[in-house]
């Protein structure tokens, strides 16, 4: 053990440190900085990590860690490219946990249930992702395929894209869900004339779109629920 790592453990209380605490309590026992100070490992010379911890969560929230690149991380003082990949990795882990369809496949039965079984994923995306909720036709989820992701526009996300995925899948409806990264789910009037373009395309197909929902921070919008669709 390095010796500024061995003045960085001494200065908490054995049963105070991250990884100790962990194994005595329970990762669930652990606050955000504790976490974050474990996928640290080490801190610098005059911060500790747990300081350093703290510092970043201060400086972009949980919420901004969840959407920064490892090398923009990594220009943060004190951390260097090899922690930023570590941090990004960790969190990203965490979204997908976070976001995995359970091997009982869940059935929409609101736009609520669809939100929230994508929102943990999105709400904290960088860019616009736009995904399609793959139904049965007792509306469980067969699948869900990620269409396009970047400026949402009719060019990127072509009907041919998405119901290739609803065929493929042999899916009998399908529910559009893409993320504002501004965080404000209301709907511009690309969203609006997409969608439509998108319903058309399905009545050909005979497959329906039932709904189309936008993931903002914590919050949503149904097309259904505003009567836009």
């Amino acid at each position: 053990m390095s010796s500024e790592k061995t003045l960085m453990m001494k200065e908490l209380p054995q049963t105070e440190r991250p990884r100790e605490k962990m194994l005595a309590k329970g990762a669930y026992s652990l606050s955000e900085a504790e976490l974050l100070a474990i996928l640290l490992r080490t801190g610098m010379k005059n911060m500790p990590v747990h300081r350093l911890a703290e510092y970043l969560l201060a400086k972009y929230d949980l919420s901004g860690l969840g959407s920064i690149s490892p090398q923009e991380l990594s220009k943060t003082l004190g951390i260097g490219l090899v922690k930023a990949v570590t941090v990004v990795a960790g969190i990203e882990l965490g979204k997908r946990l976070s976001s995995k369809v359970p091997d009982v496949r869940p059935v929409i039965r609101s736009p609520k249930d669809a939100a929230e079984l994508i929102m943990p994923n999105l709400r904290y995306e960088a860019k616009e992702h736009f995904i399609a909720l793959l139904l049965s036709t007792k509306n469980q989820v067969i699948a869900r395929s990620t269409i396009s992701i970047g400026s949402l526009n009719a060019s990127i996300v072509h009907p041919r894209e998405l119901f290739r995925e609803a065929i493929t899948h042999s899916a009998a409806s399908v529910i559009l869900v893409h993320n504002h990264p501004s965080g404000d789910p209301t709907p511009s009037q690309e969203d609006i004339a997409l969608t439509k373009k998108l319903i058309e395309a399905g009545l050909l197909l005979d497959i329906s779109v039932l709904d189309h929902v936008i993931i903002g921070d914590g919050k949503y919008v149904s097309f259904k629920e505003k009567g836009i669709i």
